[in-house]
């Protein structure tokens, strides 16, 4: 189900001794969503697979907000060794995590594999995620008051199917059918979550988003890896219309069905993160 509160980033509270986990922060919503929580006060850790791109999208920031708290730290979700050396150094520098936003993600790319051999945007949507989201869940649960993992998913999820007798998509690939079951994977996965999270009794919320069509580089990459000339200025030319779109898939949250009552739940993170 949907909720479209009308809620933004000018809503979003004090944040000030928080720690917030942005993946993909260096552009598009994840650069939006940390500069938003910087803004307000928490300590972002940008998690970016270039760390060059993420020290540039680091000082865009701070130009924005000189008294910004911002850290850069190397993420591939693409390698799981690289997930487990993030988390891992995550919980030996902090002792605390109050919102992990897994927003990085691919779209409709040509077949490709991860480092493990993983179809990547099974493997970099939901598979790298979950994996994070896991090796952090024990840091979530043991800071003070409810936490959140925001998971971005896609109205894409609608059209997608998983797809077990060829989950990686090796006999037969479509780039658009095996983006929608990533994000299938990651609603279905958020919600999983949030059950098991709850029979835990555990103070963690576990909540999915959909961004609406954004102007980012995620609409690029796909067209870019083809070699599209044609397709990526198809989608540059889109572009002047996403504002529009923005306005009108604002606050619009994949929730599951039991929807949390917390304020601090409610707005603990960005729409879109």
């Amino acid at each position: 189900m949907f909720n479209d509160s009308g809620w933004t980033a000018d809503d979003l509270p004090p944040q000030a001794g928080r720690n917030v986990v942005v993946t993909g922060a260096n552009s598009g919503i994840g650069f939006e969503a940390a500069k938003a929580f910087a803004a307000e006060g928490a300590h972002v850790v940008m998690a970016c697979r270039s760390v060059e791109r993420g020290e540039d999208a680091k000082a865009a920031i701070e130009a924005d907000y000189p008294g910004a708290s911002l850290t850069v730290r190397e993420l591939d979700l693409a390698d799981l060794d690289s997930v487990a050396a993030f988390a891992d150094r995550y919980a030996t520098e902090y002792d605390a995590l109050h919102v992990l936003c897994n927003n990085a993600g691919v779209m409709a790319v040509p077949r490709s594999e991860t480092a493990d051999g993983f179809e990547t945007q099974f493997g970099v949507n939901h598979l790298g995620h979950f994996a994070l989201t896991g090796r952090l869940l024990d840091v979530l649960r043991r800071t003070s008051g409810e936490t959140r993992v925001v998971t971005q998913s896609s109205m894409a999820h609608e059209s997608g199917e998983i797809d077990f007798d060829d989950l990686q998509h090796e006999d037969d690939y479509d780039k658009w059918a095996a983006y929608g079951q990533s994000k299938l994977a990651n609603l279905l996965f958020a919600y999983e979550l949030d059950r098991r999270l709850r029979a835990a009794n555990a103070a963690v919320a576990s909540v999915a988003c959909h961004p609406g069509f954004a102007a980012t580089n995620l609409q690029y990459r796909g067209p870019e890896a083809e070699g599209s000339r044609l397709r990526l200025l198809a989608m540059k030319a889109r572009t002047p219309s996403s504002r529009r779109a923005r306005e009108r898939a604002r606050g619009r949250c994949c929730t599951p069905p039991r929807t949390r009552q917390s304020t601090a739940a409610s707005t603990s993170a960005p729409a879109g993160c």
